[in-house]
């Protein structure tokens, strides 16, 4: 017998979809949701180049501008910071407009900060107009939020791990993107306006694609019972602190990189620019990795492993700035990038797993579980989102004191090292001591196979 497709009605919407349903799944839901990521991740790569808009656009302010670099650390810990907050009503906007038509809305405006980039952006603007633009930019970092929602609903549990590792990872390259094309821009002696009119019009192409090829779900309907549900379970905010371990260092670390070369090293906006893509680049590319070996080995496991290997990271860091080496520097920062995209990857995984592993030790079982694993996932993703991107507010503020204390950027990278000692200790004894009551949850999901479960 086929599986029934998608029933539709007017505006996209979609009323029928059952993604746990391994024949609808293989016949005609893959297709769709397959299609949905691929728009997804297009509009949200572009939210992250609009969102990271400034941490290229300070290395074109010389002198001229009057900026300092404490002024230019301030600068974009409030991009961070306005991008960080916006992610939480992002996050229920799908549910209100559906995926699609939000899709498009925010995609949409990101023309208004890129637009009065391109106005302001010139020697002689005071500084508090630079900051007011610069919240602007923000908005660009909530789209990562409506898209992992949006994308959540699409996919079965099973399938999860890679499907938002890979609309996180397409989106989190956004950021590599702006900093190769400001590179080429920078190389062939253009200024900081050619870089806003790149992006100007592929703005409109994102919305355009996304209005003729996305979906709306019926079934996703905003619940505002889900969201407080969600801020009050404990995890939310415990999976909060590991996510800023991880995302927060990623995205604090692609504000900063460029700044801490340049004041630090030495390098000229050109030098700079030329090493600061790498880290980027590959720590967005690897992210779906990180969600596929939590799909095979459980996500908690492959956190805790990489919590280990970022402190080594930031170890070497450390030596490596009192060393004055720029080689092993780079090297280990480009290495603690790609670190943070497993985690990322890793991290978010772990969240339909634990609302899932809940349901079941509710005792909730079939599609009613799923449903509820489904509801408190998709609420709490919007909150662990903007909770995590305030990281990367706290890591341009510590370099910001750090500099200003010191001359340099190694007292900020002590207290990241720290940071993550926390997180480590914080997986090991919620999610893998053999006592901990999210284990025992897991354990007696994957006693159900009909659920399709992974390890959290």
């Amino acid at each position: 017998m086929t599986a029934p497709a998608p029933t539709r009605r007017s505006g996209r919407w979609i009323e029928r979809w059952d993604p746990e349903d391994e024949r609808f799944w293989e016949e005609t839901g893959r297709r769709t949701a397959n299609r949905n990521l691929w728009f997804s991740v297009l509009s949200e790569h572009i939210g992250f180049s609009v969102w990271t808009l400034w941490s290229v656009l300070v290395l074109f302010m010389g002198p001229e501008y009057g900026l300092t670099p404490a002024d230019k650390f301030l600068l974009t810990s409030v991009v961070t910071l306005v991008g960080a907050v916006a992610r939480v009503p992002y996050t229920f906007a799908v549910a209100v407009f559906g995926g699609r038509n939000w899709t498009v809305v925010s995609a949409s405006l990101l023309l208004v900060p890129t637009v009065a980039a391109f106005a302001v952006m010139e020697p002689g603007t005071s500084f508090s107009t630079f900051l007011l633009v610069g919240l602007l930019a923000g908005i660009g970092g909530g789209n990562f939020a409506s898209s992992m929602t949006n994308i959540n609903a699409f996919f079965p549990l099973r399938r999860k791990g890679w499907a938002l590792g890979l609309n996180a990872g397409g989106g989190n390259v956004g950021v590599a993107a702006i900093q190769l094309v400001a590179l080429a821009v920078i190389g062939a002696g253009g200024g900081p306006r050619v870089l806003l009119g790149i992006y100007i019009p592929l703005i409109v192409v994102a919305a355009v694609l996304a209005a003729c090829f996305m979906d709306n779900i019926e079934n996703v309907r905003n619940d505002t019972g889900a969201a407080k549900d969600a801020a009050r379970d404990v995890h939310t905010w415990i999976m909060s602190v590991l996510y800023i371990g991880t995302f927060g260092s990623f995205i604090g670390y692609s504000f900063a990189f460029g700044q801490v070369l340049t004041n630090q090293f030495g390098r000229t906006p050109l030098q700079a620019t030329y090493l600061t893509f790498m880290g980027p680049l590959l720590g967005s590319l690897i992210r779906p990795v990180g969600g596929r070996l939590a799909d095979r080995y459980g996500g908690a496991r492959i956190t805790l492993w990489t919590y280990v290997a970022m402190a080594a990271a930031t170890t070497v860091l450390v030596a490596a700035a009192m060393q004055k080496s720029l080689p092993l520097f780079v090297a280990a920062f480009v290495v603690l990038f790609s670190l943070t995209g497993i985690g990322n990857g890793s991290t978010f995984k772990m969240i339909p797993g634990i609302f899932q592993a809940r349901a079941l030790a509710e005792g909730l079982e079939g599609e009613e579980a799923v449903r509820y694993g489904r509801r408190l996932s998709g609420a709490s993703m919007g909150l662990i989102g903007a909770v995590g991107a305030l990281g990367g507010v706290g890591i341009n503020l510590a370099f910001r004191q750090s500099f200003l204390s010191y001359g340099s950027g190694t007292g900020a990278f002590v207290a990241f090292l720290a940071y993550y000692a926390v997180c480590f200790a914080l997986t090991w004894a919620v999610y893998l001591r053999r006592t901990a009551p999210a284990t025992r949850a897991a354990a007696s999901a994957e006693a159900k196979p009909q659920l399709s479960y992974v390890e959290v």
